[in-house]
């Protein structure tokens, strides 16, 4: 039964939910809000929405690489290199990115008759930004619930998982990771240096999956 929108970046833990949660997806939500690397990710979530015949929806929230102030967005100072690690990207939060986005998933899915807003977020993420750790995803899940006629809720099944199970998942199903992004810098090819370059070579690794990523390095 379709009775979910995802939100979508076209990063491998989005896509591997895409593929895993296929037969409930109504619809797969990107936002092109002014990263560095979204023209990359958004190119990935066309690709594997194509792939699945699930509908793909791009809005533009161009106010956030206007106002917000973060390394991620264009304009920003430059994204750190080295470890996934709470001081390391810390510079890489987009204030309330998920709560902003959150709330317009519900929106779009109260006016299409779905339940439910899903999103990728996983345990590697909690330290570093706040709007992915399970006390948020609560609460939000409950205002959204509060807030809307038909009670739709937040599913968020990867938050207790690392990547590297969620790369496992995606071995099992056969997603194509050589179609996602992950580098914050938005160059040509993946750096190689950055925190999520770093966190996506170890997932792989992780799950014994070969790396065909092409890296400057």
């Amino acid at each position: 039964m379709k009775d979910s929108i995802l939100i979508y970046s076209g990063g491998m833990d989005s896509t591997t939910m895409m593929y895993e949660y296929r037969d409930r997806i109504a619809i797969a939500l990107s936002f092109d809000y002014g990263s560095k690397h979204n023209a990359k990710e958004l190119e990935c979530a066309s690709w594997h929405c194509k792939q699945l015949g699930i509908k793909h929806v791009i809005i533009p929230l161009a106010f956030m690489q206007q106002y917000f102030k973060s390394s991620l967005l264009i304009g920003g100072e430059d994204i750190p290199e080295g470890s996934y690690d709470d001081e390391n990207m810390k510079s890489t939060v987009v204030p309330f990115r998920n709560g902003i986005m959150l709330a317009i998933a519900a929106g779009l899915a109260e006016s299409n008759g779905l339940q439910h807003v899903m999103m990728a977020n996983h345990s590697g993420d909690h330290a570093i930004y706040p709007d992915c750790r399970p006390e948020f995803v609560s609460n939000m899940s409950h205002a959204i619930s509060a807030g809307t006629y038909e009670h739709l809720t937040i599913l968020a099944p990867y938050t207790d998982i690392t990547k590297g199970d969620i790369a496992t998942r995606g071995k099992r199903l056969g997603v194509d990771y050589g179609h996602t992004w992950s580098c914050y810098k938005g160059g040509d090819r993946h750096c190689g240096k950055c925190g999520t370059c770093t966190e996506r070579k170890e997932a792989l690794r992780d799950a014994g999956i070969e790396d065909t990523t092409e890296y400057e390095d």
